[in-house]
């Protein structure tokens, strides 16, 4: 069994495109994962999995719930080694300890034609940023809901992603770390 992180964009506590927490879980168990849990309502959930294929684990998840709730929200199924090295990448180590500024968008894929000139452009003067192959790695002291980046990274990079700050990327992180103990 492996231990894998989904993390969900698209779905919503109330309104459009919900899926409560509870619902998701029974979703997962009947796919086949264990010792799942789950981390606030916005779509955070770490499990054990047979399947090999993050890759397809991630549309097997996506499709059913296509099946039982009509929508299909972006889920990106990662490792735990793949979260663990996003961590330990972290270009911005100084900003750690303020974890609401610091954010990582997982990206879907490597991005192949990235528009990093635009994405420098947009920039705010206390802003950072980092492009690795499937994380962009964000310090914004200002608070990402202003910045013009944050708002238009997705688009410039060209993949899709799912944006957690650093104290939900760590909090996962320790969740997955006692599911990954039988």
């Amino acid at each position: 069994m492996n231990t894998y992180i989904a993390l969900f964009r698209g779905i919503n506590v109330g309104g459009k495109n919900t899926l409560p927490m509870k619902e998701l879980m029974v979703l997962l168990e009947d796919l086949g994962a264990r010792k799942i849990k789950t981390y606030i309502q916005s779509g955070n959930a770490v499990f054990r999995h047979a399947e090999k294929n993050a890759s397809q684990l991630s549309k097997k998840i996506s499709v059913e719930i296509k099946k039982r709730r009509g929508f299909s929200p972006c889920v990106l199924v990662l490792g735990l080694d793949e979260l663990e090295k996003a961590m330990e990448e972290n270009p911005f180590p100084d900003v750690e300890a303020g974890p609401s500024t610091l954010h990582l968008g997982f990206l879907a894929s490597a991005p192949r034609n990235p528009d990093l000139k635009k994405l420098d452009s947009l920039k705010g003067k206390s802003e950072r940023f980092h492009l690795s192959d499937r994380v962009f790695y964000l310090s914004a002291p200002e608070g990402v809901g202003r910045s013009k980046l944050a708002a238009s990274a997705e688009k410039l990079i060209g993949v899709p992603m799912t944006d957690r700050n650093w104290r939900t990327v760590c909090k996962i992180r320790e969740m997955a770390g006692e599911s990954a103990h039988p």
